[in-house]
């Protein structure tokens, strides 16, 4: 896995498969913003990292967030053989739940900081049986690795967003990194948000309560009430770039790429950190709650306002 200079990437234009347009101006911030972006995370210490890996721990919200992208992971799995490569990986909260047991990883991050997290954090153990873990501090839009040499190739957390102006160049590298009939899997944000009316009307204890019910008698009632957009956040700036499902899946198209699953992280009830906590007491309702977001967040139409969404994109054999 030595240094491969990169040559000229194929495929389609991210910003012309269906990112917004602006003039000279907005572009030149776009630019500016992408450089500070990158700068931000060269410099994070070891306060940001922390920061980070608590995103998805203590509280029921959180714990809803991770569970559901842990879910996705595993359905979502590349081939086993083969390493696998995770883009900006932080300290490391998702690495063991990629791929197959001792499938080995190749992390690479601009962060010095995060990678020494990740070395105290996670263990080179993943789902049952030992994997190699290997530390590469690098830049995702010029990967010192060999194209075709990953059987996974993943990037959560909004990489994409946060790259700003640099989307075209760290979508399209990652994506030539993947090897005939492997994966890539991204966290995108189309939207602000959105949430089921329904559970949102019901008082805490009763939603908690509602919830222990199976899943088909309580997913007609959310679905026919259906769902209010969120407000749009701070994010939506030249620092952030919200990208669709159908932008990425253009771009990837000419390198043989197609949609095997996608999921609107938590959709329903994700907005309401105090409904998650009542209905986090009961395991029951708990579990009836993550197969509800599962199969909402699963439905094409949730897509395009997700605040988070997980697609998984095969390359052709």
């Amino acid at each position: 896995m030595g240094y491969k200079p990169p040559a000229p990437l194929p495929g389609a234009s991210f910003r012309a498969a269906g990112r917004r347009q602006g003039p000279p101006s907005a572009d030149r911030r776009r630019t500016r913003a992408s450089s500070r972006a990158e700068a931000r995370f060269l410099e994070l210490d070891r306060y940001r990292v922390d920061r980070e890996w608590q995103r998805y721990e203590g509280t029921a919200q959180r714990e809803l967030f991770r569970e559901l992208r842990v879910r996705f992971l595993r359905k979502h799995a590349p081939p086993k053989e083969g390493p696998l490569l995770e883009v900006g990986p932080g300290p490391g909260r998702f690495t063991p739940h990629l791929g197959g047991a001792g499938q080995p990883r190749v992390l690479l991050d601009l962060s010095q900081e995060a990678l020494r997290q990740v070395r105290r954090r996670v263990p080179p153990v993943s789902r049952g049986g030992s994997a190699t873990i290997h530390l590469v501090r690098g830049n995702g839009r010029r990967p010192p690795l060999h194209e075709g040499a990953f059987s996974g190739v993943y990037l959560l957390g909004n990489l994409v967003g946060f790259a700003a102006d640099a989307a075209d160049d760290l979508l399209l590298a990652s994506a030539r990194a993947v090897a005939p009939g492997g994966l890539i899997l991204l966290e995108l944000s189309p939207g602000p948000g959105e949430r089921s009316v329904y559970l949102h009307r019901l008082p805490p204890g009763a939603l908690a309560r509602w919830l222990r019910a199976p899943l088909p008698a309580v997913l007609p009632r959310v679905e026919r009430e259906g769902f209010a957009p969120l407000p749009p956040r701070r994010r939506d700036s030249s620092s952030f770039a919200r990208t669709s499902i159908e932008a990425a899946e253009s771009a990837l198209l000419p390198l043989g790429f197609r949609r095997e699953g996608a999921l609107s992280v938590a959709p329903a009830l994700g907005s309401d950190p105090e409904r998650c906590t009542a209905v986090r007491a009961s395991a029951r309702g708990w579990a009836h709650l993550l197969d509800l977001e599962e199969s909402v967040g699963g439905v094409e139409r949730r897509w395009a306002r997700g605040s988070a969404v997980l697609v998984a994109l095969r390359r052709a054999e």
